[in-house]
């Protein structure tokens, strides 16, 4: 069976496509990394979904450490720290996703329309489920004092809000050569942050990340202009990711204090 955006790919740019396994929240980032490097050596574009093995808290780059003993729901959680932005993530019941652009592609430079080109069309998927859900809009202001701790309690300008509830948001990454955007889904409620809910809670259980995936890469496939082709991780990669995984993303000092084992583009 063809790919979604595969057969009138005349007029589209081809992009790697990747769907993998549930891994660790340490080798996930670290192939998040190897692929955001990988886009700005080559040019080419690349779409990946992911799972998650288990409940797994993820910090944002900047974010302190020491906050995350506040939310106790998931203290026995593993903890990463992202090389994007934004508050801690909780992943359990998801679909994540990585999407890393060149530098030259017309949307590379612009944070905010990035951001309702891959969100917009997950609106209009879910509407699909008859969930009615909408960008978080530009103008509305962020609250005064101290951001919420876990990202899917903010609200920022592109987010993906159903029912009042936010059930998609992303972050994003720069170098000279590439942008990296990566974000989750929120499929359904999960133990280790009980009050964040998902879209179970508003459709029901029928929405898993294998019916998600086929109709949103058909959507992003007509909105972006690109034709899929699925190349996994070569062994080079792999070996990267791993190296990674050794000297960043499984290193509680750099874990603890961000930057500190390991320079992030």
């Amino acid at each position: 069976m063809p790919l979604p955006g595969a057969a009138d790919n005349v007029l589209r740019t081809p992009c790697r496509l990747i769907i993998d396994p549930a891994a660790s929240g340490a080798w996930n980032m670290a192939v998040d990394e190897v692929l955001f490097d990988w886009t700005g050596q080559t040019g080419r574009a690349c779409l990946r979904f992911y799972r998650w093995d288990q409940p797994t808290l993820s910090l944002g780059y900047f974010q302190t450490y020491e906050l995350r003993r506040g939310h106790q729901p998931s203290a026995g959680c593993p903890v990463v720290r992202r090389l994007t932005g934004g508050g801690a993530i909780l992943h359990d019941r998801e679909l994540t996703y990585s999407l890393a652009l060149p530098s030259t592609h017309p949307l590379a430079k612009k944070r905010l329309a990035l951001y309702e080109a891959v969100h917009q069309t997950l609106a209009e998927v879910l509407a699909e489920w008859r969930v009615e859900a909408s960008l978080h809009p530009a103008g509305d202001p962020c609250p005064a004092g101290a951001q919420p701790f876990l990202c899917f309690h903010r609200r920022s300008p592109g987010d993906v809000v159903a029912g009042g509830v936010k059930v998609a948001g992303s972050a994003q990454r720069r170098s000279a050569t590439a942008v990296l955007q990566h974000g989750s889904v929120l499929l359904d409620r999960s133990r280790c942050a009980p009050d964040v809910p998902g879209l179970a809670d508003l459709a029901g259980p029928g929405i898993d990340d294998r019916a998600l995936i086929g109709p949103w890469l058909r959507r992003l496939a007509d909105r972006l202009a690109f034709a899929w082709y699925e190349e996994p991780l070569s062994e080079a990669e792999q070996a990267a990711a791993s190296k990674l995984v050794e000297t960043k993303y499984d290193n509680p000092l750099r874990t603890r204090h961000r930057g500190r084992a390991g320079a992030i583009h």
